[in-house]
């Protein structure tokens, strides 16, 4: 299974390298699902592209938002330059751009990011027909149900970092909310802040109800479903120190090595929300809902305070430039200066000693302290200390040019050189020879093998072999950055379409959400939410994210009767995609939901405790009220206020409303 680790910047990007990871995935300009992050200019990519290729580590660029119809040429440019510097993939969600870039990028590799929500076999099965090679599977599906998804495509599974409560793809709360789209890379958190849950005007519960543990199962790797492909640890945002610890974590258990208790606590000193399973081993401990916010891992006891100083009992190593938090006063601090009990400075205090630290943050209660940031992880030195073992086999008989081979195991270059003297005096050992060869130096190569045919009375200059080696080493540099697929770019036609068949959206029904299986579900003449091929009288409802023309176009072409544009386009850009849609692809029937609730957030399970179909109300701390209930599957949270767009605003033909 490929280990697969985000990369916020460049020397994140170094950290995974060195961590030992199989394959990158980060962001170039504008697309990439995390808007406030730093991401890539075109040369820090060029370089990491080519590190990538002679370090043996695939590069994956999320372009993973949903794209507006005045960003698609924007879009595809950066698909263009992606494509021609060879990148191994690009995660999208966009289903217009993920359908028109296999068409006309035929080489590129396209994964289909989690945010498209693949979260029925269905889906997964109509990615893989046209042409997607990867699918980033939800977080919601169990063991079980990866088990039994027999489709040839890949399947990528989130291992460890932080969750979303709901559906990804299907949460449309910050939009609603705040205007600031978790779809367009613009997430505020909403399910990190803290609500109370009524039923009725009675109050049942209050907290971070929404808020996730950090999925962690590295202590299940081996259990994992064998059909996996790769292994994802979430965290693009995260600092270097913890980019190179996590994945050294986990390149440790994938190697077989023993994980500590030292470890586990070093890994919670990184960052910690409480940690579980997720749905991946159907773990029910999902919630933290006394704190959002990193925990860190627990440190000591505070056993005396006065104005100045506090005076902790340590459980463990604390250093001098380590972060603390008090865990029930919330308040934290780097810790600038350690004294023991004799007013001595000190650079740490050790397991079980008494220590005291300024008190710069006015504690006045005797807390448990937790430690936020360890020193010792802190990485300044990004020099690349990766090597790719080789192969090499050398030949050297007497009056015959020797012959020098490295083998990468996928490459393979030789080097001949002069013909081979017999010694007069001091003959090449083979001793004297592998010293040569393994000074590999600088280059990216290490020895992994050396085979050696050679007679034992020959004379080769050691300049002649130095000569050799580096030669070597620049063409198996050249062979790796020479592997990939040459770029190929199709020119595509539309034809437009004239469907005047009026629909009565009265004959239509919302059929249940997410299953895994959606056949069994499917009626004639029913509104879904479903990614897949239709084989019956269906249309599309607004959870399948219609941000442009090429969406819209690509879903009628699959079978959708009629095409629900999204819920986040304001009624300008509804109107513009709508004219759009006309004069490129012809009278597509459309519907835009103009009155009532949406549905704000799809979360699996009943993760807020509640009775199944029964009306609830969450409410945040600005008052605003959200509808709540549980299906007995999936527990659905609605907005707290009503759409009200006025319908004569878009007054076309074949344009259709709903509301409710």
């Amino acid at each position: 299974m490929e280990l697969l680790v985000p990369a916020g910047d460049m020397n994140s990007f170094y950290a995974a390298l060195n961590g030992g990871a199989d394959a990158v995935y980060l962001a170039f300009k504008n697309f990439g699902a995390r808007s406030y992050a730093k991401n890539f200019t075109n040369e820090e990519l060029k370089t990491v592209l080519r590190l990538g290729k002679i370090y043996g580590v695939k590069i994956y660029v999320t372009m993973n938002t949903l794209i507006k119809e005045n960003e698609v040429s924007s879009f595809l440019e950066e698909v263009e330059f992606l494509y021609n510097l060879g990148v191994d993939a690009i995660l999208m969600q966009d289903f217009g751009m993920i359908s028109l870039c296999l068409e006309k990028y035929p080489n590129l590799i396209i994964h289909a990011s989690t945010q498209v929500n693949s979260s029925s076999y269905e889906t997964i099965k109509l990615l893989a027909d046209i042409g997607v090679k990867r699918v980033v599977l939800p977080r919601e599906l169990t063991k079980e149900e990866i088990e039994k998804i027999d489709i040839p495509i890949e399947l990528e599974v989130f291992i460890h970092g932080a969750l979303c409560v709901s559906y990804s793809g299907n949460c449309l709360f910050s939009s609603m909310l705040g205007g600031r789209s978790g779809n367009r890379g613009e997430c505020v958190g909403s399910c990190r802040l803290p609500y109370k849950l009524y039923k009725d005007k009675t109050l049942i519960d209050q907290g971070y109800l929404l808020s996730m543990k950090e999925l962690n199962v590295g202590s299940n790797i081996k259990n994992l479903p064998k059909n996996i492909t790769s292994l994802k640890i979430e965290g693009r945002m995260k600092s270097p120190s913890y980019v190179y610890f996590i994945t050294r974590y986990y390149r440790n258990i994938l190697d077989g090595k023993t994980i500590t208790k030292e470890d586990l606590e070093d890994l919670k000193s990184l960052f910690y929300r409480g940690f579980t399973k997720g749905h991946l081993f159907t773990d029910p401990d999902l919630i933290n809902k006394t704190s959002p916010n990193h925990l860190g891992s627990f440190l000591g006891q505070v056993i005396n305070i006065t104005e100045d100083r506090i005076r902790i009992k340590l459980a463990k190593e604390l250093l001098q430039g380590d972060g603390i938090r008090f865990r029930e006063s919330n308040k934290g601090m780097i810790v600038n200066y350690i004294y023991d009990l004799k007013d001595n400075l000190i650079n740490k205090g050790n397991i079980n000693e008494t220590i005291e630290i300024d008190n710069k943050v006015n504690l006045t209660s005797y807390d448990e302290v937790r430690k936020t940031t360890n020193k010792k992880l802190e990485i300044k030195d990004f020099t690349i200390t990766r090597k790719v073992p080789i192969n090499i086999t050398v030949k050297a008989k007497k009056y015959e040019k020797f012959s020098l081979t490295f083998d990468d195991g996928t490459n393979q270059v030789t080097y001949t050189g002069e013909i081979v003297e017999k010694s007069l005096n001091n003959p090449l050992s083979k001793e004297r020879l592998i010293l040569q060869l393994e000074k590999l130096g600088n280059t990216p190569f290490k020895v992994k093998h050396i085979n050696i045919d050679i007679d034992d009375d020959i004379f080769i200059r050691i300049g002649d072999l130095n000569i050799a080696r580096r030669t070597l080493s620049e063409r198996l540099i050249g062979a790796r950055l020479n592997n990939y697929l040459e770029p190929v770019v199709n020119d595509i036609t539309f034809t437009k379409l004239n469907d005047t068949e009026p629909l009565n959206l009265s004959l239509y029904q919302e059929i249940t959400r997410n299953p895994f299986h959606i056949k069994e579900d499917l009626k004639e003449h029913s509104l879904v939410s479903n990614l897949y091929k239709p084989t019956t009288n269906v249309i599309s409802s607004y959870h399948l994210n219609v941000f442009n023309s090429y969406t819209a176009y690509y879903l009628y072409k699959l079978g959708y009767k009629a095409i629900t544009l999204s819920v986040e386009l304001n009624s300008l850009e509804l109107k513009n995609l709508i004219k759009t849609i006309r004069e490129r692809f012809g009278n597509i029937p459309l519907i835009i939901k103009t009155k009532g609730p949406v549905e704000v957030m799809l979360i699996k399970g009943n993760v807020l405790n509640i009775a199944e179909n029964t009306n609830y109300t969450l409410i945040n701390t600005k008052n605003d009220k959200f509808p709540v209930f549980y299906d007995g599957r999936c527990t659905h949270i609605n907005s707290s206020y009503e759409l009200n767009l006025d319908e004569k605003e878009f007054n076309y033909d074949n344009v259709y409303f709903i509301g409710g």
